[in-house]
């Protein structure tokens, strides 16, 4: 990477409130150059094929997901969480057992439906691991 990975305690416990699925698997938020990023470091419990090892394909479809409606919920300034629609991955290569990062774009939003996309890597953000297209309905206006 080429900023470093800034924590945010206070995101990464606002996250676990709203999806206690992300204190399970360690997820953790921040940012690097500014803008939001997510990492998901190694724990053994997160391996899914113990003799390659490589993580475990649901929890990082779980993580991706997790990483798209607190993205959203953050950068639309929500009150409450979107409600996913459609959840679209492409697993590119096996995530080996070291820490994984994943960014978020908003690629459209209007006022009942929003669309993002999201790429998750670990050594190398050329070279990511999984990518996915997230769609979601967006919470009733107040």
């Amino acid at each position: 990477m080429s900023s470093p990975f800034i924590l945010s305690p206070e995101l990464t416990a606002e996250a676990a409130k709203l999806i206690p699925y992300t204190a399970f698997i360690g997820l953790q938020c921040g940012e690097s150059n500014g803008h939001p990023l997510f990492a998901l470091p190694y724990k053994r419990e997160n391996i899914g094929n113990i003799f390659l090892p490589a993580l475990h394909g649901g929890m990082l479809g779980g993580f991706i997901e997790s990483c798209a409606v607190l993205f959203l919920y953050r950068q639309a300034g929500l009150a409450e969480l979107p409600k996913m629609i459609d959840l679209s991955l492409d697993y590119l290569r096996s995530g080996k057992p070291e820490t994984t990062y994943a960014r978020c774009a908003l690629t459209r939003q209007g006022s009942r439906i929003a669309n993002v996309a999201v790429e998750a890597w670990q050594s190398d953000p050329a070279k990511p691991i999984v990518v996915a297209r997230c769609h979601f309905q967006m919470p009733a206006a107040q």
